[in-house]
């Protein structure tokens, strides 16, 4: 198999899903091990775009926002790689998963056209990807309502990116254009849920709590299949 060759993996997740916070060490295992293989797309999905008719829709029998957060506590007791705030879902919940994904987008198209650098850290994980990661450190741990201005700014100040252009970005709407594209994109894809995998130009999507093995598996068949290889499958 060629080095030369690749893969395009769009990622689509919500900042407060705690299956694409469960996930992200099976993301920087596909880095760690196909290295530039392996080229990440990363989009948004809203599925926490209203969460309080969200939880309200799927938990007003069930307890509300209270039995949601034991929910999300059960579910990282199984995954001890993660952490999660005692009160979390409890205190200063975030209104929208929108306003966070909205700054990223303006974080992410300055990256990608050369105005913030992409310098990739030692975790592996590059600018954008390690902002990601400290936003979502930042509710799932620390409880922080990340929908908020100030909380998104400190973060990236912390990682030493400039906020002017940020904040052009978010005042010009080309923060909004590229975030609606991300909303096409899941329709166009038929996109449902946080997190999903989606490769070979949407012919295979991964959704959910999926084992990296599964993961590896189909960007390795990919790789080793030529674009225009028949197959009897």
């Amino acid at each position: 198999m060629s080095e030369s060759v690749s893969v395009k993996l769009t990622y689509f997740s919500d900042l407060l899903c705690i299956w694409a916070y469960v996930s992200q060490i099976r993301v920087d295992e596909l880095r760690a091990n196909f290295g530039g293989r392996v080229e990440f797309e990363y989009r948004f999905i809203p599925v926490f775009g209203a969460v309080a008719h969200r939880i309200d829709k799927g938990w007003a029998a069930r307890g509300g926002m209270e039995a949601y957060a034991t929910h999300v506590h059960e579910t990282a007791q199984r995954f001890p790689h993660v952490e999660v705030h005692p009160r979390l879902w409890l205190d200063d919940v975030p209104a929208s998963s929108a306003d966070v994904h909205l700054f990223l987008k303006a974080a992410q198209r300055l990256i990608d056209a050369g105005a913030i650098p992409a310098r990739t850290g030692a975790t592996g994980r590059n600018t954008f990807e390690e902002l990601m990661w400290r936003l979502r450190l930042a509710f799932f741990r620390d409880a922080r309502n990340i929908a908020r201005r100030e909380v998104q700014f400190e973060l990236a100040a912390g990682l030493g990116l400039p906020l002017d252009p940020i904040r052009a970005a978010l005042e010009d709407g080309a923060a909004m254009a590229e975030l609606c594209r991300d909303l096409e994109l899941c329709k166009d894809l038929s996109v449902g849920g946080s997190p999903t995998y989606v490769l070979n130009e949407g012919r295979q999507k991964l959704y959910g709590n999926v084992g990296y093995k599964v993961i590896a598996a189909n960007v390795q068949e990919i790789l080793q299949r030529p674009e225009d290889q028949a197959s009897w499958c």
